[in-house]
């Protein structure tokens, strides 16, 4: 398999004048041939026909790297504009109330309703198989939670799957994941749904995305790119039950998987807890003495230790990274202890839940943070309420930043937008609809969380000393993956405008994928 990165396609060397470097006012412009940023140099004074091949006036804007999201589950993304929406649900009563509008309009599919969005961690009142047969009758309906790791049916799809669940109606982590992976339509999934949602993340900067759907990734990215879905680079992931099938074909992390060199194979992605929302993330402590509807006291863990070092090292000894899931504290330390038995360099999905001690590890190990900041803006209320105590070192960003561990910021889109500067803001402000900022003290500077959103721009300084160094920064020689702004990035110390950032142009290998500017 190739392990260079093929140029995109030649084409017309662009420069872009009146740009700005965050954090400094001088005009340049960034001349890009063959892919690359050939130069920066101070703004011409001629015409825009005294510089070589075609121009693009900034007008003073800023020039950033390419934005990429670390984690996304791509399909779910796509899908979920087609769910009905649970989003600003608040109990179980509501989310019956919105099925039954649902089924009343007459608008749903013939197959049945599917739902994304509930989070019931701390609705005033229980789901109930019951209470959703009553409300839904012979029509199949499956409602996913917002954190994407439990599902609740009512008997008409319990039948139609051949599935059962308890009084509850629910189902939780690998149970769920298997039913949620047929409520999707083949059909409703076109090139042309994944090109517009490419594309609409490209309107927001984004150039690259880490791709964690539950699906054959390999096979199936190749095919999109090759059918026009090219708004993005998509670095794709592999799950333990199809890591055998990519070791037989020789595949190693980085190998270019596609003719376009948009899509490279990345890690082995393994889940090894559940989530806050379901209280299934595997802590040290109990949650509280309530009704959880299952007997996990302190969450669960997904994946025994044996198996999941087992499956690492035969990622390991192929070459093919590792980026496992862990939410709770007690997740944390047991997938560092398997990286530190392994002797592996890898990532840790998540990172949400940890134990002081337990940071300087993730250095020490040389191990990456890859966050979810806006989870925090959805978890705090939840974590207050279930982690009471221990919230200091829920989401500990600068805690992380500080011992010298890399970041990578993400979405885990569908469950959160998947749009960088969403992610940015809530790193920044640890805020939202604005209240309060929730531990104030774990925010992170504009330029480290820039940084943490880049690829190849990495938070975490030498010594301990939290530094985003140059990660921010376009230089001469980087690949023309690159966005341009309106305002300065690292201009709003408090984050409370980057949720609104506006961009004006993405380009990826100096090609435009969207252009706000002409």
């Amino acid at each position: 398999m190739n392990q260079s990165r093929p140029e995109d396609t030649p084409r017309t060397p662009l420069t872009l004048r009146n740009v700005r470097l965050p954090g400094t006012e001088t005009l340049l412009d960034a001349q890009l041939a063959e892919s690359r940023v050939v130069s920066l140099r101070p703004a011409a004074a001629g015409a825009p026909g005294s510089l070589a091949g075609d121009s693009l006036d900034a007008a003073g804007r800023f020039l950033i790297p390419g934005l990429w999201d670390h984690h996304v589950h791509f399909t779910q993304w796509v899908i979920q504009r087609q769910r009905l929406d649970l989003a600003d649900t608040a109990s179980a009563a509501d989310v019956l109330q919105l099925v039954r509008g649902a089924l009343a309009s007459g608008q749903t599919a013939s197959s049945g309703v599917v739902g994304y969005g509930f989070r019931d961690g701390l609705w005033p009142d229980l789901p109930t198989l019951r209470s959703l047969d009553e409300a839904t009758g012979s029509v199949p309906v499956g409602l996913i939670s917002g954190d994407l790791h439990c599902i609740w049916l009512n008997s008409a799809l319990q039948r139609k799957l051949g599935v059962c669940t308890d009084s509850s109606g629910l189902l939780r982590e690998g149970e769920s994941f298997a039913v949620m992976d047929q409520l999707q339509d083949p059909a409703a999934l076109t090139t042309q749904i994944y090109a517009q949602t490419a594309a609409d993340a490209a309107r927001r900067g984004v150039v690259g995305i880490v791709e964690f759907e539950n699906a054959d990734n390999i096979g199936q990215w190749p095919l999109r790119t090759a059918a026009g879905v090219d708004s993005l680079r998509v670095e794709v992931s592999v799950w333990p039950d199809s890591l055998q099938a990519a070791i037989a074909a020789g595949l190693k992390t980085g190998d270019v998987l596609d003719e376009r060199g948009l899509v490279t194979m990345g890690p082995l992605k393994v889940i090894s807890d559940g989530s806050l929302n379901t209280r299934t993330a595997w802590c040290w402590e109990p949650y509280p003495d309530v009704d959880l509807g299952h007997p996990h006291s302190c969450g669960m863990q997904t994946v025994p230790i044996e198996e999941l070092q087992q499956v690492m090292r035969q990622a390991r000894d192929a070459e093919i990274a590792a980026a496992i899931h862990a939410i709770g504290d007690r997740a944390n330390s047991a997938v560092l202890d398997a990286f530190e038995a392994l002797g592996m360099r890898g990532v840790i999905e998540h990172a949400q839940l940890l134990r002081w001690e337990d940071i300087p590890r993730f250095a020490r190990l040389g191990l990456t943070a890859s966050v979810q900041p806006e989870h925090a803006m959805d978890d705090r209320d939840v974590a207050d309420a279930f982690w009471a105590g221990r919230t200091e070192r829920a989401f500990p960003l600068d805690a992380l930043n500080r011992a010298g561990v890399p970041l990578r910021l993400g979405s885990d889109a569908p469950v959160a937008p998947l749009d960088p500067w969403v992610a940015m803001a809530a790193a920044v402000s640890r805020s939202r609809d604005g209240r309060r900022a929730w531990h104030p003290e774990q925010r992170l500077d504009p330029a480290t969380a820039l940084a943490a959103a880049v690829r190849g721009g990495t938070a975490g300084g030498a010594a301990g000393r939290g530094t985003a160094g140059a990660g921010h920064l376009v230089r001469p020689g980087d690949i023309a993956d690159l966005v341009v702004v309106d305002s300065d990035p690292l201009g709003d110390p408090a984050g409370g405008r980057l949720r609104e950032m506006g961009v004006a142009a993405t380009l990826l290998g100096g090609r435009l994928t969207y252009d706000g500017i002409s």
